[in-house]
């Protein structure tokens, strides 16, 4: 056996930098944080070359004195806390002691600090082992990081940095994610010598918002605001039109803290689930506020991850906060119709052409054409006005309203079990239609619920027609309703049957199907028997830690019941508020698309009428299960301003 010696301080300070000194990002990441601590209001970032050779840090904070800056630079100095038990309620970010220790071990760091009360600065140069001497200087009050050839004496580390884009890129992005959780702070930002963003320090959230992901991904937005079992939820999430292609965009705060959390991933993604396209997720700024002995800040080398004490407390509040948002906001898109290139009901500007050096002969002028006869308007321009046979059709009571509606057909092709229409009778009154509740969404199984909605956003609405034989055409109030029936009728479907919950599918399995599950996630089952059994499922817990598979709903016949039980078990683990599968939803969709209508179709007014209204009044009916739009609206206004009636 080797013999065992301790490192040399050199040797050990290398490998401490390196857990927390990855690239220059990192290094930014960690000195911005403590102008933060320092009370700074104006935080400048310069980088060159991707901050492979050069950074700067300006800040306005409250400085150093001048025999403190060598003592901020030795291992685990620190001015955030004193004692274990300033552990349990940290509010600061540089609380370690490691940041410009590990700084300084990696690359060559010049200091220009100063206090307000102080006439003179402090001038400090530090190189990995090689410390130098305070000096007197002069400088504004605030404090200045210059660093310079990160790695320099840690060829392999610079050897796998990557391009000075790239790392480039990776600072822009933590500059970002600092300014947007410190909206109080103006930030800059300067790459190669160019600006690249700046915010303005007005401590609106949206405002940096939109100085960091400009204005395109503001206007997208949707507000949220939710207090639930000590945790505040506030900030923004996209609408489910406007998902990303990726997770890039999904931004979480704890206490101020940019953080990656699984947990918090788990919980937007299970707010939006049946609302976006597949293969996109919803983008978010979402600021949590907790007590700081509820979570654990100090289980990564950059901080960069926390833990929860609660961890299904934090998720339900994320839900549930996100989840109202959606629902409050009605999720009804304005159809965006494009302005015209040019007004064609303008004359056209004269251009002005140059006159011939040679002065053409006058042409002579033409002879006047007689105009012809006034003729009677065309026909495609006169008013419509029915024929003379057909008779009135009286207005047609709502169909929901009017009669308890039967049971949805599961394979049949027709919205719903409609009596066959009768021959029109003599004309009558119109009859108002019956006034309706909306209908109340689904309440997960928690000690939470989404909160309802009172609102009704198309108050009597009425079908005018149908469009291409899939576009039903309505009128509430001055909006125009724009509604594609087959995702509509989709939809409706589809909460038909995760209302009922699959239980009225349920089936004892002929041979019961054993499933290994990991403790946790088979605790986590025997802790949700009601819900799994409202989802279509029974099983034996008898033979731990395999559990029994006994029923199922009878579409998952010829499936692979291991995957699912697996998927459902280690979401219920994860504290999902939704736990049902993806190969569960997507076998609800596939049922709620081969029973609903399709285009083409040929449907009754009072079908599409019926429908219409379910659409309306049912705030979840605003996307198909496939996460596409169910309707767009225009405005009166709107369309008059595309006719040029309004300027």
């Amino acid at each position: 056996m080797a013999v065992i010696t301790v490192l040399d301080k050199t040797v050990s300070e290398l490998i401490a930098a390196g857990e927390v000194i990855e690239r220059p990002s990192s290094v930014i990441k960690e000195l911005v944080e403590n102008s933060i601590d320092a009370g700074a209001k104006h935080i400048t970032v310069e980088i060159k070359n991707g901050g492979t050779t050069f950074m700067r840090i300006v800040d306005d904070g409250c400085g150093m004195a001048p025999e403190d800056v060598p003592t901020a630079f030795l291992r685990h100095a620190t001015s955030k806390i004193s004692e274990k038990t300033d552990l349990d309620n940290i509010c600061t970010f540089g609380f370690r002691g490691e940041a410009l220790a590990s700084v300084a071990a990696v690359a060559k760091v010049t200091v220009l600090t100063k206090r307000p009360e102080d006439e003179f600065g402090t001038k400090y140069e530090i190189a990995g082992a090689d410390a130098g001497v305070p000096e007197e200087c002069g400088c504004p009050d605030g404090t200045t990081l210059v660093i310079k050839d990160l790695f320099f004496n840690v060829p392999a580390r610079r050897k796998f940095m990557k391009r000075d884009a790239a790392e480039g890129n990776a600072v822009s992005q933590i500059i970002q994610k600092i300014a947007i959780s410190h909206p109080e702070i103006a930030f800059r930002f300067i790459r190669d010598n160019k600006m690249e963003f700046h915010s303005d320090g007005s401590g609106t959230l949206l405002a940096a918002i939109h100085a960091v992901y400009g204005r395109d991904f503001a206007r997208d937005l949707l507000p949220v605001e939710h207090t639930q079992d000590g945790i505040t939820v506030r900030g923004f999430v996209v609408k489910p039109l406007y998902a990303k292609s990726n997770r890039s965009f999904q931004n979480f705060f704890v206490n101020t803290r940019y953080v990656r959390s699984r947990a918090c991933m788990v919980a937007l993604e299970s707010a939006y689930e049946n609302l976006i396209m597949t293969g996109k997720f919803p983008a978010c700024v979402l600021m949590l506020e907790m007590p700081p002995d509820t979570l654990d800040v100090n289980i990564h080398p950059a901080k960069a991850e926390v833990r929860f004490s609660e961890e299904k407390t934090v998720i339900n509040a994320i839900y549930f906060a996100v989840k109202n948002a959606l629902m409050k906001a009605g999720l009804i898109y304005e159809f965006q119709a494009k302005k015209p290139e040019q007004d064609w009901y303008r004359k056209p500007e004269p251009e002005y052409k140059q006159q011939p050096l040679v002065e053409e002969q006058p042409k002579p002028a033409p002879k006047p054409v007689p105009a012809p006869p006034p003729s009677p308007l065309p026909q495609a321009a006169m008013p419509f006005t029915a024929p003379p046979a057909a008779k009135p059709v009286p207005e047609q009571t709502s169909i929901l309203a009017a009669q308890k509606p039967p049971k949805m057909p599961i394979v049949s092709g027709n919205l719903q079990e409609m009596p066959p229409e009768q021959p029109p009778a003599a004309p009558q009154p119109a009859v108002p239609p019956a006034p309706q509740t909306a209908q109340a969404p689904p309440v997960p199984q928690t000690a939470s619920s989404v909160a309802e909605i009172e609102t009704e956003p198309f108050p009597d609405v009425q079908v005018i027609g149908e469009l291409f034989a899939n576009y039903i055409l309505a009128q509430s109030g001055d909006t125009m309703i724009i509604i594609d029936k087959h995702a509509a009728h989709e939809r409706v479907i589809f909460e038909k049957l995760r209302r009922d919950n699959c239980r009225q599918y349920q089936q004892m399995l002929l041979e019961p199907c054993r499933v290994l599950l990991t403790m946790d996630e088979f605790s986590a089952m025997e802790e949700n028997v009601p819900l799994l059994d409202r989802l279509g499922f029974a099983f034996d817990f008898s033979h731990k830690p395999y559990a029994v598979t006994t029923a199922a709903p009878i579409f998952f016949e010829g499936l692979n019941l291991d995957e699912i039980v697996q998927e459902l078990a280690h979401n219920l683990f994860l504290g999902k508020v939704n736990p049902q599968t993806h190969l569960l939803d997507d076998m609800l969709h596939e049922l709620a698309c081969k029973s609903a209508i399709r285009a083409n179709d040929k449907n009754s007014r009072a079908e599409l009428q019926a429908l219409t209204e379910q659409v309306c009044r049912d705030v979840n009916i605003r996307h198909c299960p496939h996460g596409r739009p169910v309707m767009f609206t225009m405005s009166k206004y709107n369309l008059e301003k595309q006719f040029r009636r309004r300027v």
